[in-house]
């Protein structure tokens, strides 16, 4: 048997007699319909962004993967199911506790937050998994860099603390009432706060720094950049993807993902305004991806044809300008024009070849690059 209509509801209490009593109840049950109809499709809007996001760790696997020699593939798989299993408990633990624990809006910045560890208290479950999506995503930044050197117990460790003290610290900062970084703050930074919709700087460049930190300390692969005396190579040996299937499978994946990482990230799409904002941010990570991978490619042809007066398309430079204009492009996203976007991706290609190059004379190995 149905439920009852709201105007049936409404005249079994005040009867079928036009009144005012009726006419209120019938407002009253509406609006109440319509919250618990808004409510549910911004719940369900989040959840899906976070599966999205998560679908990111496919991507990430088979990136570092592919970038990788053969022979230590299981080992990076592995690793990036750590990541999901070991940061999802760290996160869950102490993580979420450190981002948003304790925030109150208005109230002072603080450091970190420190309140409900273990989820012991209320809070947003869609949020929740959503934020936990991200330290995951910022955990596998990781993987690709310091592959084919590392320890598994050491991996494992280091995966639990950037999910469960790392990015909650920067993602506290960022995003949290009490951040001093944050928009929402009582007293935001220099009147508006860092305007960083999803992550530019809590994810992306919080990971790229542990991972430039991690890369000085492990040192470069065995054969990489000297022989096996200790003696400086005169040229860096290559070593080069095992698989460009897979590297393009994890971009592809990557990109797709990111539809979740930026959109999802204005939180809500049940009223015009933040559809619209939404949809500006869709159209702004395509711009991104699309500028940078073209400007990487075409850069790197350029500078290649210079050098050796031949033409050589270069799939890396494609695929990490691609995944660099994203990366640039997940702050503004909602709040630059899509030819700014555009610029934005088109800049990022040409920094990551700068930073590459860079990097190998720094002999700073970088499996992935």
């Amino acid at each position: 048997m149905s439920d009852p209509t709201i105007f049936e509801s409404c005249t079994n209490k005040y009867g079928a007699e036009l009144s005012l009593e009726l006419l209120q109840c019938v407002s009253d049950e509406t609006q109440a319909a319509k919250a618990d109809l808004v409510s549910g499709v911004d719940t369900f809007y989040l959840i899906y962004a976070g599966a999205l996001v998560f679908f990111m760790q496919i991507g990430f696997a088979m990136l570092c993967a592919g970038s990788i020699r053969e022979k230590n593939v299981k080992n990076v798989l592995l690793w990036n199911l750590l990541d999901s299993a070991g940061g999802a408990f760290g996160y869950w633990s102490v993580g979420f506790a450190f981002a948003y624990g304790g925030q109150v809006e208005g109230g002072p910045k603080t450091f970190i937050g420190n309140d409900n560890f273990f989820l012991s208290k209320d809070v947003d479950m869609e949020f929740w998994f959503f934020q936990y999506t991200f330290a995951c995503a910022l955990s596998s930044i990781v993987a690709g860099t310091i592959a084919e050197r590392t320890k598994m117990m050491a991996y494992l460790c280091y995966s639990v603390f950037l999910c469960g003290f790392v990015y909650p610290v920067c993602a506290h900062a960022y995003w949290s009432y009490n951040g001093f970084l944050s928009p929402f703050a009582a007293e935001p930074l220099w009147g508006s706060g860092v305007i960083d919709l999803a992550g530019s700087g809590p994810v992306h460049m919080c990971g790229g720094v542990a991972a430039l930190v991690m890369g000085i300390i492990l040192g470069p692969r065995r054969g990489r950049f000297y022989d096996d005396d200790g003696v400086p190579l005169e040229e860096p040996k290559a070593m080069g993807p095992h698989s460009v299937s897979l590297q393009f499978l994890g971009t592809f994946a990557l990109w797709f993902g990111w539809y979740g990482f930026n959109p999802g990230s204005t939180l809500m799409i049940s009223n015009a305004n933040i559809a619209d904002v939404a949809s500006l941010v869709a159209v702004n990570t395509t711009l991104g991806a699309a500028s940078g991978a073209l400007s990487g490619m075409f850069t790197s042809t350029i500078v290649d044809e210079r050098k050796t007066g031949v033409f050589t398309w270069d799939t890396t430079a494609a695929m990490n300008g691609c995944l660099t204009g994203l990366v640039a492009i997940t702050a503004g996203c909602a709040t630059v024009e899509p030819w700014a976007a555009f610029v934005i991706g088109t800049t990022a290609g040409w920094i990551y070849l700068a930073a590459s190059s860079l990097m190998l004379r720094l002999k700073i190995d970088d499996a992935v690059e």
